[in-house]
Order: C-alpha cells, then sequence, then structure tokens
C-alpha cells in the first residue's frame, strides 16, 4: 500500500469523492454540492492506494493559526481493521507537522472516537450534531 497526497480534479480525486459517498454520504441519503467539492481545491487531498486502487483517503484543511482539520476519513467497507486508518492518520499527521502545523484537529463521529483516541486524540468539549449524526471536537498536539 502507498500513501500520496493528491491532485483536486485528478483522476485519484475522482475516486476519493466516489469512496467518500459510499462510505460516509450515501447511508447518510447525501451528496456532495459541487461547491462544496470546489472548496477542496485549496485543501491537503491524501490518499491510501494498491496499485491504482484508491483503499482510503482523507483530507487536511488549513485552520490558520497552526491548526489544521482532518476531514472526510474514509476507508474502503471491505479494508476497515486492516490498519489503513492507522496508516492513513500518521501520514496526514507527519504531512501536517512537515507543513509548520502544530495541531490536529477534527470533527468525530462518535462511532470513531475510540479509534482516534488510540493514537492520542482528545475529546474537546460538547457532543453536537453534525449531517444528523452525534460528533465531538477531538485534538491532538503534533511533535
Amino acid at each position: 500500500m502507498g500513501l500520496k497526497q493528491i491532485d483536486h480534479g485528478s483522476k485519484e480525486y475522482q475516486q476519493m469523492v466516489t469512496l467518500r459517498y459510499e462510505i460516509m454520504r450515501k447511508p447518510l441519503g447525501l451528496t456532495f454540492s459541487a461547491e462544496e467539492l470546489a472548496k477542496e481545491k485549496n485543501d491537503i487531498l491524501i490518499g491510501a492506494f494498491d496499485e491504482d486502487e484508491m483503499l482510503g483517503c482523507c483530507i487536511l484543511s488549513d485552520m490558520k493559526n497552526g491548526c489544521v482539520r482532518l476531514r472526510q476519513m474514509a476507508v474502503q467497507k471491505n479494508m476497515q481493521g486492516k490498519g489503513i486508518g492507522e496508516s492513513i492518520v500518521t501520514f496526514a499527521e507527519n504531512l501536517a507537522y512537515d507543513k509548520g502545523y502544530k495541531t490536529l484537529t477534527m470533527h468525530a463521529r462518535d462511532t470513531a472516537i475510540g479509534f482516534y483516541e488510540k493514537y492520542g486524540y482528545k475529546v474537546k468539549g460538547e457532543r453536537f450534531i453534525e449531517i444528523n449524526i452525534p460528533h465531538h471536537i477531538m485534538e491532538k498536539k503534533l511533535s
């Protein structure tokens, strides 16, 4: 498996949008708007690949003041629990750190809190609802 930064609008980006739709949006009856996807042009887009097939992905969005937000983390259903998510998180943290970010934050679905806690993320604040699902802000200092 290889991990790499991908370009907005590329063939890999189209795979990313498809994977995120299948894993995160379709089960909720949601889609992506053209505006949402256009905003990702300035984000750091990360994909995990086996040859040309995307196994997983995430997005890093600049939040200013040395903070970056991990968003849209998704791994193919049949590949979950095989270390791909861990590899993506580690790659994202290292890339963010190399780009000068000091803190990584996210809006984690409550069902994913245990996953992120294993890698040193801490829950911050109260539960909130986003896209009709309970979430918590989670954060980790990068070093």
